[in-house]
């Protein structure tokens, strides 16, 4: 019996030898002393100027407003902005939604570069007038829009304007598109891509907003990266109801139809119908990152082969934001009941946002959330539902040509794939390319990437410069 405990003890001691000496080898990267030094020279001023007056003309959009007066009146402030864009490209309009083709020389097959120029409501109070465009003194543009998603196209334009200007046509045709309706999953999109579905257009590279430079991405991973988005999950809207005898508050019965709601959402969150899954993309976003983790952080990811299934589990209540890239979402965001505050209602519902994984897609996905609804006597009706984008290949010459690019404009970060949450215009154009990256090329700090869709959102006019060179350089390679 002691022979055998003292066989047991051996082997832990030789697992944990292995498991300490394996995230002892992981030495750090350059991503973690890597800085964006922001520029501060006349052109990020200039170019602060010109993106404040793009955020000055408010063009927030919604499914309920079909005037599209204020989308055509930004197309002229940008006309006058980028005058070469508008001279030397070929320009569309579907319905308040922007494509340029800037012809080239016909040698590599086209890309596509796009940003979206609607916007969300900016409630609440603000340090700054949301449509302001103010330049505070250390350089940061304020507005709704600016990161989210002004900046971006203003940068690609301002590169195609700046290389039309120095005599450059580019090897491939380049397309240059920007929806007016990207916030509500609205037509513009589509439209575009009908009619480069009629033109028989076929992309190498398609580059759309979605993840940007910023330090930490992750609690705990020290260092500055480039977040690429190379998976988008699905979306669906799906209202649960559920449906009783109503009556009189004074005397309440059990189960009532809010009561049976109140129980299925206590029960989804406690759990969930959904699979945990450390999809490719996920792991190699770790596997990129674990060099910077803290120490006790390094131990667990550099033995994923010891540790994936218990992360498996516990990674969701740990961060929300990496329990999202493991599994399909389900949040509640709308509720109506009685009309009446002493009436018990016959029907009460609520509505939830479902944002689909590819292991466990849209349809398995509303199939296992209503069964699960059943049990509480309650029907499940789907608003919405659309389906997860083709994963892109982080091993793709269109990923390693941004992370070249990457590379040359911001010396030392790391460039990292992952999973999109949130949605974006590009899930439309899965069909003409199987490089549809989510990625703007521009620095922002922990306070810039909260403020999207929320208060106070900003960005440094010293990271314009580098975004178009950015994209210059995408051009010029493609």
């Amino acid at each position: 019996m002691g022979k055998i405990l003292l066989l047991i003890l051996l082997v832990l001691a030789i697992l944990v030898a292995v498991v300490l000496l394996k995230a002892v080898m992981l030495k750090p990267t350059a991503a973690q002393t890597a800085k964006v030094k922001l520029d501060d020279s006349e052109r990020a001023a200039e170019y602060g100027k010109m993106l404040s007056r793009l955020v000055q003309k408010e063009t927030v959009s919604s499914r309920f407003e079909p005037d599209r007066t204020k989308f055509l009146e930004f197309h002229e402030i940008l006309e006058e902005m980028f005058p070469n864009v508008h001279r030397v490209c070929e320009k569309h309009v579907f319905n308040g939604s922007l494509l340029f083709k800037w012809s080239g020389k016909g040698n590599h097959e086209p890309i596509l570069l796009m940003s979206h120029h609607d916007v969300v409501e900016a409630n609440g109070i603000w340090e700054h007038e949301p449509f302001s465009g103010d330049i505070d003194e250390q350089g940061n543009v304020w507005g709704r829009g600016t990161v989210d998603t002004k900046a971006s196209l203003f940068c690609f334009l301002r590169a195609a304007e700046e290389l039309i200007a120095e005599g450059f046509t580019p090897e491939c045709d380049v397309y240059l598109a920007s929806s007016c309706t990207e916030e509500w999953s609205g037509e513009g999109a589509p439209l575009t891509v009908q009619y480069l579905k009629e033109q028989g257009v076929k992309l190498a590279l398609l580059l759309d907003e979605g993840g940007m430079i910023i330090e930490e991405p992750i609690a705990g991973v020290k260092g500055t990266y480039g977040m690429v988005g190379v998976l988008e999950k699905g979306y669906g809207d799906v209202k649960f109801t559920a449906k009783g005898k109503g009556g009189h508050a004074s005397a309440p019965t059990k189960n009532t139809p809010l009561v049976r709601l109140g129980k299925f959402m206590t029960a989804v969150e406690k759990k969930s119908p959904f699979t945990n899954k450390f999809n490719p993309t996920v792991l190699e976003m770790f596997q990129r990152t674990a060099p910077n983790m803290n120490f006790g952080m390094k131990v667990i990811f550099a033995n994923m082969w010891l540790f994936k299934p218990l992360l498996t589990k516990l990674l969701p209540s740990i961060s929300s934001a990496a329990g999202a890239m493991l599994h399909t979402t389900l949040a509640f965001t709308m509720a109506k009941g009685a009309d009446g505050l002493n009436v018990l209602p016959q029907e009460a519902y609520v509505t939830g946002n479902m944002r689909f994984i590819p292991h466990q897609g849209t349809d398995e996905s509303i199939a296992l959330i209503t069964e699960f609804a059943k049990k509480f006597d309650i029907e499940t009706e789907v608003i919405y539902k659309d389906y997860p984008c083709p994963v892109v290949d982080y091993q793709s010459d269109a990923f390693k040509l941004i992370e070249e690019v990457a590379a040359e404009v911001y010396p030392g970060v790391g460039i990292c794939p992952y999973v999109m949450t949130g949605g974006t215009d590009a899930k439309y154009y899965k069909d003409l390319s199987d490089n549809c990256l989510r990625f703007a090329p521009l620095y922002i700090n922990g306070q810039q990437y909260e403020s999207i869709h929320g208060l106070n959102e900003n960005i440094s006019q010293g990271a314009l410069p580098m975004g178009v060179d950015f994209y210059k350089k995408v051009i010029r390679k493609s």
